[in-house]
């Protein structure tokens, strides 16, 4: 009995931490915070984890372990790379947009530190790009999506769009649910901000237009 316990112990610990480094700032709590919160003694945290870092460290891995591998899952079942993308939003936004302690962790708490950020950058966000170019090079493969797009540059954007939406939705005053946003970001990543039709049109190449040079 005692050992089908402990994974609620575990779990207990973790949702503890959200709330503390969330309300605290990680930088400011203290691993007795975290302890009082989840109503069990500072040392029961040392039987789970190191300390405070590995508390951080295990809440990102397992929570984005968990958002990759059930994104990855959600996408097979779908035939274009248009639909797969957008489950692929909607699933980032909801993560995150059902627990506003867990996005102020993610998207502020964590980015205070670069070891972190370099740390999670080789490791799930890794993951998250190599998904996404995945069903990108699909798309391009089917003709859903252009062939001379570059994947990197196209992941790149499309998960720093969906992140920029959650940092926005975070630090505003006003409440909002996420998902729905999901289906705009998505759409114009696929199709682009141009009206109908002006791709089609001369465009002066885009060295003058930023240099302000007209071509005479």
């Amino acid at each position: 009995m005692a050992r089908s316990k402990e994974p609620d112990k575990r779990r207990r610990i973790l949702q503890a931490a959200v709330s503390v480094f969330a309300r605290k700032g990680y930088f400011a709590a203290r691993v007795s915070d975290v302890a009082r919160k989840a109503g069990v003694a500072d040392g029961t945290i040392y039987l789970y984890f190191r300390g405070k870092e590995d508390i951080l460290v295990r809440l990102f891995d397992e929570v984005m372990s968990e958002h990759v591998a059930k994104a990855r899952e959600a996408v097979h079942a779908l035939p274009s790379a248009p639909e797969r993308l957008l489950a692929i939003a909607e699933r980032h936004l909801a993560v995150l947009g059902d627990n506003r302690d867990l996005a102020a962790v993610f998207q502020v708490e964590l980015r205070q530190s670069t070891r972190f950020m370099e740390r999670f950058t080789a490791s799930w966000l890794r993951d998250y790009f190599d998904l996404l170019d995945e069903v990108i090079e699909g798309g391009q493969r089917d003709g859903s999506l252009r062939a001379d797009v570059n994947r990197k540059v196209a992941a790149k954007m499309l998960f720093g769009a969906l992140d920029e939406t959650v940092t926005s939705w975070l630090l505003s005053e006003k409440r909002y649910p996420l998902v729905p946003l999901a289906r705009p970001v998505v759409d114009l990543f696929l199709r682009g901000a141009a009206a109908p039709g002006a791709a089609s049109r001369p465009r002066r190449p885009l060295a003058e237009v930023a240099s302000g040079h007209r071509g005479r």
